[in-house]
Parts: structure tokens; sequence; C-alpha cells
């Protein structure tokens, strides 16, 4: 199988090839593409790929909008971390469609939902309703409270409270609006999975921090952003230039 990877983020790109070659060592990557005009004039100029992984926000818009330019008959594989696009994804030739962060479980899936498609190609229309029922009547959700400890007792923290996540001296601590400290026993990798990414993002490996805390920004060296919250961090949130590309798509939406 030959396949594409349009994706504006290096990480996010380089852990996608990572995952597909431990599912499937012989898928080939023919290309990995980062923005609307670079994909145009990419599938303007080859034969289509058997298969096509497409994260639906790049950096320079909607890449529904390559669809406008170009036609591509192959089956598509969406991600993203925002699920409101899912009805509009299967509207081009999409086989699945996968909210990041990606595991390798559900990527299987999706790999193997394209295997049964190519090989029974009377199911396609099948399957697509399907998925489209099942988004219909099971959003996603995400939590909205977590049950910390406080002295001699639990307590229900709301995540509309929360300011910032951190890692301090290997423990996980979340901060809140009114500047109180609480442990939580998850790692911020699982953390980030449970929290809605249109209200939190992984600023850098040690800290999750919420849109609702983000005061402004200041410009760094190299290409980098300090991240300026309404609530004292305990040390500058610096952002790397990957960040910064990221953060402003996740301020604008």
């Amino acid at each position: 199988m030959k396949a594409v990877i349009v994706e504006d983020e290096i990480f996010a790109s380089n852990a996608l090839q990572v995952l597909i070659r431990e599912i499937d060592p012989s898928i080939e990557i023919l290309a990995t593409l980062h923005s609307i005009d670079e994909s145009v004039e990419w599938f303007s100029t080859h034969l289509a790929p058997d298969l096509v992984f497409m994260d639906i926000h790049l950096v320079d818009g909607s890449s529904f909008a390559i669809f406008d330019e170009v036609s591509i008959i192959c089956p598509i594989i969406f991600t993203t971390a925002y699920n409101e696009y899912a009805l509009k994804a299967f509207e081009v030739n999409s086989i699945d469609y996968l909210l990041k962060p990606i595991n390798q479980n559900d990527l299987a899936r999706a790999i193997n939902k394209y295997n049964n498609v190519i090989s029974n190609p009377n199911r396609n229309t099948e399957l697509l309703n399907g998925l489209i029922a099942s988004i219909k009547t099971g959003e996603r959700t995400y939590k909205s409270n977590f049950l910390v400890p406080e002295k001699d007792k639990f307590i229900p923290l709301a995540t509309a409270d929360i300011a910032y996540i951190f890692i301090d001296e290997k423990m996980v601590k979340a901060v809140t609006f009114a500047n109180r400290t609480y442990y939580l026993d998850q790692s911020l990798d699982e953390l980030m999975i449970q929290l809605n990414p249109v209200d939190f993002f992984r600023a850098k490996r040690q800290y999750i921090i919420s849109r609702k805390a983000v005061k402004d920004f200041s410009l760094w060296f190299g290409g980098k952003m300090a991240v300026n919250l309404s609530v004292q961090a305990p040390e500058k949130i610096i952002l790397s230039k990957l960040k910064v590309s990221e953060v402003k798509k996740w301020m604008s939406m």
C-alpha cells in the first residue's frame, strides 16, 4: 500500500509515521505534505496513492480547501482534535475520522476498515452511513470534573476551574483560578486525552494550560514565545517554534 500524509505539525507527522510502521511495515509513505498549497501541487502532479492520512487543520487553513482545487479519488483517513468536522469529512471519500491524540489501536482499526472497503467495495456506503450515525448519537465527551484529595477526603475539581496543570518534582499538580493547588494521579499524556482540546493546550512537556487563563503572549528570541497567564506560574512558560504555530491555531478556534 502507498500512502500520503497531510499534516502541518512535524511532531504529529513523525509520530503518525512511527505508528503506521508498527501496524503495517509494508505501507510506503510517498510524501508528507504540510499545507494546502503544497498538497494541491503534489496531488496535481502525482498519481493518487492508495490512502491518504489528512489533518483537517493546516497552517494555511482547512484541508477541505484542497478538494476545491484538485480531485482526490482515493480513500482518506482524517485526523484532528475537533470532531465538529466529522460529517463534512465523510463527504470526501473518508474511511474513518480519528481524534487526536491518535493511539495505535484506533489507527489499526482505521487501516483495517480501509482494507475491508478495498476488498469489498459494496460495503463502502454501509460503512460510511454507520460512521455518520455513530457520531450523531455518540459525540466524544470530555472530563468535567476530577476527584482530587484534600486533607482527609476527596473533593470534585471542575475542569472549568483549572488554570493550568504542571509537573513539579515528578508530581502532577492542577492550579485553579483561585490559586489553589491540587494533586492529580494521572500523567499529562493521560490528562490531555480526557480534556477538551478546545479548552486546554499542551504548551510544553511539563505544562497544560487553559484557554481562559491565557492573558497574552510575549515575543521571545529564536522565533519562540512566552505564554503569560492570569494566574502566576512557578516559571516562565516558553513555547518552541513548533508550539508557536500550534498555539496560534488553537487560539484562533
